[in-house]
């Protein structure tokens, strides 16, 4: 398969797609990232050799170097504008799933599992085998992680985790506030928005949290969130966008069609957000005022899709 990207340019979308093709095992596939136009239109795919299951976590740090992650096989890479892949050893073996880049140069790293054993319910269901961290007898601690840039190891901040329905998952998604002070993260599939205090390193209140007795309807989950520039955080529910204040209240719902609605990123524009669906691999760009969607990508992955973002130059 020949990797087509292309140089990246302003407003291009970038969409990792995993192409899931072991029968034994339904994580497991030839990493693929998917480039789009600002139009939205294909322009171009990248093949990626060093990873063994679903590719996530894409985010452009600050020189345009696109970074993506491959928690599963505890590999972090960065993609250059020239379409070389560098491998980042220098990060270790934990399950590194994401990435915020903070205003000092320093990276704060999401640990995506946690513990040493799944919900006996959950692992009958599963198709793929969680690898324990090496010399050790457990998944990983959920924690965050701050390197600098050249993967020096500066901090390690005892993050809370939910656990998901599987009761494994860590900190799979988070978002670094404006002020740099906070980190507002969740547990994919667990009822609590979490947030950390990283100036004084302690836990903080949940932002919001949903607890029993659960109403009617789809079961109440929190996924993928983003900060705006006024402080609102954009939090995905599986089926809507919550816009939350600072003091945790839901200010507004955005409905969106389906359920399965897992990874938010704001556009640079400030007008609109990419979401993508994990059950359809639909990538959808919403109007955040009128809440319509006004464009589509069908990468035509369903359960592949596990990271979405813009490159803004």
């Amino acid at each position: 398969m020949t990797s087509t990207i292309k140089s990246f340019s302003k407003g291009d979308v970038f969409v990792a797609a995993t192409q899931l093709n072991n029968p034994d095992d339904d994580h497991a596939g030839r990493g693929r990232i998917l480039q789009f136009g600002a139009d939205l239109s294909p322009k171009g795919e990248l093949w990626l050799d060093q990873t063994t299951h679903l590719v996530g976590g894409l985010k452009f740090d600050s020189h345009g170097v696109l970074w993506a992650f491959d928690s599963h096989s505890f590999v972090v890479l960065n993609i250059h504008q020239d379409g070389r892949v560098v491998r980042r050893p220098e990060f270790g073996t934990r399950a590194f799933s994401h990435v915020n880049f903070a205003a000092d140069g320093t990276l704060l790293m999401g640990e995506h599992v946690v513990g040493e054993s799944i919900r006996p319910e959950v692992q009958a269901r599963m198709k793929t085998r969680l690898p324990f961290m090496p010399g050790t007898q457990r998944f990983g601690d959920g924690h965050v992680f701050r390197f600098t840039s050249e993967g020096k190891l500066v901090k390690e901040y005892g993050t809370e985790t939910h656990g998901g329905m599987g009761g494994f998952l860590g900190v799979t998604m988070s978002a670094l506030s404006p002020d740099q002070k906070t980190l507002v993260y969740t547990s994919e599939t667990g009822t609590r928005l979490m947030r950390y205090d990283l100036v004084n390193d302690r836990q903080l209140p949940d932002l919001q949290a949903v607890l029993p007795p659960f109403p009617p309807g789809p079961p109440p989950m929190f996924f993928g969130m983003a900060y705006g520039k006024d402080g609102t955080v954009y939090v995905l529910r599986g089926a809507s966008i919550h816009l939350v204040d600072g003091a945790g209240a839901t200010t507004r719902q955005i409905p969106l069609e389906g359920f399965g609605w897992a990874l938010i990123e704001l556009a640079a524009d400030g007008r609109h957000a990419f979401v993508s669906n994990f059950f359809t691999g639909e990538v959808a760009k919403i109007d955040l005022t009128s809440g319509t969607k006004v464009g589509s990508i069908a990468t035509q992955a369903p359960k592949a899709v596990a990271g979405v973002t813009e490159y803004v130059g």
